[in-house]
């Protein structure tokens, strides 16, 4: 039925240069990470070491997860602007629940395994009522999570009046701190749920009907597949992922801030799109949304060892999303 349903959003068999076309964007981020890998060795000595590489993919393995979390949601044909809030609010009730008053938690002093339980049950919860309300009772994506954006980051700003929370205890931050074999665990961690989900979107039914449900919703419903229940499922794994994410950057950082994850969203988008992550829903590939994370991740690095200023970083990412959307639209041009 879902195999029905998907040769119904697309062509049975589309000539070879349709099916290149379709992965350009993914293989046009290849010679571009080429080229800032040899821009940074030529501008910086430190940039070509382990311990650099190292960095960037424990700097690049949140955002990373964040992605997977907003491709998802993407492909069935919808999106969710509240992860970034999710990112900071659920590892701040988390360590909340179990530091001390003077490091400014609650004084509760609870077990952190019962805070890394409560951090993904939050952004599973937040997933979970979004999907409900956008899927069952039909709101707008757009404005809804926008709403959910901000009444979150005014829940993370008022829990604990805008400080910062500090002194967890090491196996609450273990997923952002410790490494294994001399690289982060988190971007082993990360790298794995690529995979995962990759694998899991090509050769599993749910994730065909992903696809499917992206393509062409009503189609999909017709051929049987549980469209609301997939959907909601969606959005209630992209938020538990983000809440991980959010656990991660605490263990980098070694503190949750009132302020973490703020403009988060936009690099997600960024990456997704630029990894060739389709917004109207029904294509792409988690292999793109990957080198678009590195390409990002690449391109912030260059630019702080050749310290720029955030402000110009925030204007390259922004012009990497114009170039993206251009060339999403040339590709459309030459299919049709």
């Amino acid at each position: 039925m879902i195999d029905a349903a998907i040769e119904h959003v697309e062509l049975a068999r589309r000539p070879a240069r349709r099916v290149l076309l379709g992965s350009v964007r993914e293989l046009a981020l290849l010679p571009a990470i080429g080229v800032l890998l040899v821009v940074g060795i030529v501008t910086s000595p430190a940039f070509f070491t382990t311990a650099n590489f190292s960095n960037t993919a424990q700097f690049s393995a949140a955002l990373g997860l964040v992605v997977v979390a907003e491709s998802l949601i993407l492909l069935t044909g919808s999106f969710d602007l509240s992860l970034q809030s999710v990112y900071g609010l659920a590892p701040m009730i988390g360590a909340w629940l179990i530091v001390p008053k003077d490091a400014q938690g609650l004084g509760t002093d609870w077990n952190p395994a019962f805070g890394i339980l409560v951090v993904v049950g939050i952004g599973a919860a937040v997933g979970l009522f979004n999907g409900f309300m956008i899927v069952k009772l039909k709101f707008n994506a757009f404005i809804f999570t926008l709403a959910m954006l901000i009444l979150l980051a005014g829940l993370q700003q008022g829990i604990v009046s805008g400080r910062t929370i500090y002194e967890m205890p090491h196996s609450f931050i273990y997923l952002g701190s410790a490494y294994w074999a001399g690289f982060p665990v988190s971007a082993w961690a990360t790298g794995a749920v690529f995979v995962v989900a990759g694998l899991f979107l090509r050769y599993h039914r749910t994730g065909r009907a992903i696809y499917a449900i992206g393509g062409n919703l009503e189609a999909a419903r017709a051929a049987g597949i549980k469209v609301d229940r997939i959907r909601i499922g969606v959005f209630t794994t992209a938020g538990a992922l983000a809440a991980l994410a959010g656990l991660m950057i605490a263990g980098q950082v070694v503190a949750v801030t009132a302020n973490q994850g703020n403009n988060l969203i936009f690099t997600v988008f960024a990456a997704a799109v630029i990894g060739g992550i389709a917004l109207e829903g029904g294509r792409g590939r988690m292999l793109g949304a990957f080198t678009g994370v590195v390409l990002l991740g690449l391109v912030n690095n260059v630019l702080v060892l050749r310290n720029t200023s955030t402000f110009w970083i925030d204007a390259a990412n922004g012009a990497i999303i114009l170039i993206a959307l251009a060339l999403a639209r040339i590709v459309a041009l030459v299919r049709t």
